[in-house]
This record gives structure tokens, C-alpha cells and sequence, in this order.
């Protein structure tokens, strides 16, 4: 089976993460679309087992979750009703505080279902007892009280917004106000200083720039369920072990102490190799 060079492969995922749309990058590389596609699944499906296998035995002391919208083929609105597999989805993140590494996280609904997969897989991950901060969603509540108990400091950060004076098609494209935030202890002992979701929503601002699938208002949506998994795989190995965090100076990776180095993009390139052997 033929397979492209190194370079080009390298260049290929270098302009996937950096947010080009696939049909851009298949213009650029002088590749079809199809050969695009079937990289990012190779490569995708390894750093999915990447992830699994380094993001274990994490000392972290302050974690936020958070969920971000996206949809695969059409809006739930527009979804015919034969098609399984699309309309609108939701990437759960959990985020280090300290370390902006992040922990776990997960594709599908923004349900009780996901919730309690989203956080049992948090818990598995992390050796240390937390101080967890999350928005208002009610489903958190119990999926935290059935992963962690009593041993963990759990609190919600519950934004309040109001009307931002747009009127007509203005008001579709200008976000609602936020006028005020409540803390709400939950469970244990947070710390009211540290009762904040600010790292985990700029990291979801990070995901809509490096992955042109997140960009709202546009046609680059995913149209299939799995690349849009696939590259959510591949956007958190880069982040975590390749992107240097702007205030960090290192990689989340290695300011966790999960690495030495910071790894490239052929290494993840190789991760395909490893993954075969």
C-alpha cells in the first residue's frame, strides 16, 4: 500500500491543527480530500490510545469542566429523521487549573448519561483530591456525588446574563451579557478564591481556532461523527504535549511533569507506527 511521505504528512496535520478546513489543506498539500481524511483517521485513532495510555496519575489540585457546542452534518433542527450519528454535539473538557493540562474528555450529549461517563473517566485519572468547579448544569450534581462522594471540594459557578439591547438580526450575533456570577458550594470545602471556570472556557476559544470544525457560522462543520472524534483526538495530544502555553513557557504536558520534552509533530506522525507494532 502506498503511503506519502513523512514531510507531507507532517504538513498535512501541522495545517489541521493550526485550524485549515480539510478541503483547504488538500489544496495546499496538493493531495485529494480523501487522502486527507484517512490521515487524520490514522492519526486520530492513535493519539485517542496516546491519550489513554499518558493521562493517568494526575496530581491535580484545582480542575474545571466545561461543555462546548458543535454539530455533525446538519442542526438537530435539520437532521432528517433516518440519519443516526448527527446533529448537535457536545465536547465535555476538564482543564488543570495549574497546569492548563487537560485531564479528560469526551463527545456526545450534554446529558445525565455523558455526565456520569465524563466524570467516572476524570476520576479514574486523577490520584489527588480536587477542588472542581463547573457551570450551573444540574446533571454535574449527581455525577460528581456518584464518581467522588464525599471526597472531593465541588462547587458551580452560575453566570447570570441579560439582554444585550440588540434588536432583529443584531441579537443573533451578539452574545447575551453576563451581569453577574454566583458561587455555589456544593459539596466539601472549595475555596471561594478558586470557584472559577475562566481556564476551561479560554481553552474552548483555543479549540474554535485550531479546529476550523468548531468555527461557527460557517460550512466547515464535520460531516461525519468520527472525524469530528478523530480530530478532537489529534487537537488535544497537540495541545497537551506539542503547544507551548503562552504563560507556562512549556507545554501542559510538561509543566505536569508528564514529559521532559516537547514533543513534534512527526512524533505524533509516529504514534501511527507505534500503534500498528
Amino acid at each position: 500500500m502506498n503511503q506519502l511521505p513523512l514531510q507531507k504528512r507532517m504538513q498535512i496535520i501541522n495545517l489541521l491543527v493550526e485550524g485549515c478546513s480539510m478541503r483547504a489543506t488538500a489544496r495546499v498539500c496538493d493531495v485529494s480530500r480523501n487522502t486527507v481524511n484517512k490521515l487524520l483517521v490514522e492519526v486520530g485513532t492513535a493519539c485517542q490510545q496516546f491519550h489513554n495510555e499518558r493521562m493517568i496519575d494526575i496530581n491535580a489540585r484545582r480542575v474545571q469542566c466545561d461543555e462546548i457546542w458543535s454539530f455533525v452534518y446538519a442542526k438537530n433542527k435539520n437532521v432528517p429523521g433516518e440519519m443516526e450519528n448527527v446533529g448537535d454535539v457536545w465536547t465535555w473538557t476538564a482543564i488543570d487549573a495549574d497546569t492548563k493540562l487537560v485531564i479528560s474528555y469526551l463527545v456526545g450529549s450534554r446529558d445525565a448519561e455523558c455526565a456520569n461517563i465524563f466524570i467516572r473517566d476524570i476520576r479514574e485519572r486523577v490520584n489527588s483530591r480536587m477542588q472542581l468547579t463547573t457551570d450551573g448544569l444540574k446533571v454535574y450534581v449527581e455525577a460528581i456525588d456518584n464518581a467522588f462522594g464525599n471526597d472531593i471540594d465541588f462547587a458551580q459557578l452560575i453566570k447570570i446574563y441579560g439582554d444585550n439591547g440588540s434588536i432583529g438580526n443584531e441579537k443573533r450575533y451578539s452574545p447575551a451579557e453576563c451581569t453577574g456570577t454566583r458561587k455555589h458550594r456544593i459539596s466539601g470545602a472549595p475555596d471561594k478564591k478558586h470557584i472559577s471556570t475562566s481556564y476551561v472556557e479560554r481553552q474552548n476559544l483555543t479549540m474554535r481556532m485550531h479546529m476550523r470544525r468548531f468555527t461557527r457560522l460557517t460550512n466547515a462543520f464535520s460531516k461525519k461523527l468520527e472525524n469530528h472524534i478523530h480530530s478532537l483526538a489529534l487537537y488535544f495530544v497537540y495541545y497537551n504535549f506539542c503547544k507551548i502555553h503562552q504563560t507556562l513557557r512549556v507545554t501542559p504536558a510538561m509543566e505536569a511533569g508528564l514529559t521532559n520534552d516537547i514533543m513534534s509533530i512527526e512524533e505524533i506522525i509516529l504514534l501511527t507506527e507505534k500503534k500498528s507494532n
